[in-house]
């Protein structure tokens, strides 16, 4: 499997990102590897994200060797996806949480812990999670009835988690998740998390928690679980 930018130059790849992840990558691209960033409202319909990455694929092939996504499996919403003429690299997980958390192993373990756990981090609270906007919804349905309806969106969840992955002035984003805790009456917890998928998926190596797809192929489900 290729180790890296051992064998590529960083100028001949493209990141295709959600806000979410680009928010934690950012600081740590090479000044001259090209990125596009996704808005994180796409996965409200994941066929609608799969269908603007694939149109963000198609532009890079021209001047990309290789195509790094900063998503998971994401609802579904990556299978399908091709190139015909670029490698595909992305995390081999279910989602952004184990990417923030550094491992697939990792987010299971906190899933089985307390499976009713939503997830903050520094690229959710600053890329406006699409459940989290409140402000459009009271604009929208007004204070009452938006409230009532965000209670009930939330309601079996019992634990509001901070993932901290390292981040420059991490208290601003743990005082943000303990007001939204408090406001849906959640207990709020910290996790450490990582950057280690992240770092390993700019710079490498790409082993097997990475999905590396060739030329031509399709992304499929089993790519994303180990033989």
């Amino acid at each position: 499997m290729n180790t890296g930018f051992d064998q590529v130059k960083p100028e001949r790849c493209k990141i295709i990102a959600c806000a979410t992840v680009m928010k934690e990558m950012r600081p740590l691209l090479p000044p001259e590897m090209r990125y596009e960033v996704l808005e994180a409202g796409l996965h409200i319909n994941p066929g609608n994200l799969k269908q603007r990455l694939q149109q963000s694929i198609e532009l890079a092939e021209p001047t990309a060797d290789i195509i790094i996504l900063g998503y998971g499996l994401c609802a579904l919403a990556v299978v399908g996806l091709m190139s015909k003429r670029s490698t595909i690299i992305l995390p081999r997980v279910d989602d952004c949480t184990a990417i923030f958390l550094g491992s697939g192993t990792e987010y299971l373990r906190q899933h089985s812990r307390v499976p009713g756990t939503l997830y903050m981090s520094k690229g959710w609270l600053e890329a406006g999670a699409p459940l989290l906007q409140r402000e459009e919804m009271v604009k929208r349905y007004g204070e009452e009835k938006a409230w009532a309806l965000i209670k009930s969106m939330f309601k079996s969840y019992t634990r509001l988690a901070f993932i901290d992955t390292g981040i420059s002035e991490a208290e601003i984003y743990r005082a943000q998740t303990r007001t939204i805790a408090d406001e849906l009456n959640l207990r709020c917890e910290e996790i450490k998390g990582s950057d280690s998928i992240i770092v390993r998926l700019l710079f490498g190596p790409w082993d097997d928690q990475f999905v590396m797809i060739p030329p031509g192929k399709v992304i499929s489900f089993l790519d994303f679980r180990k033989s």
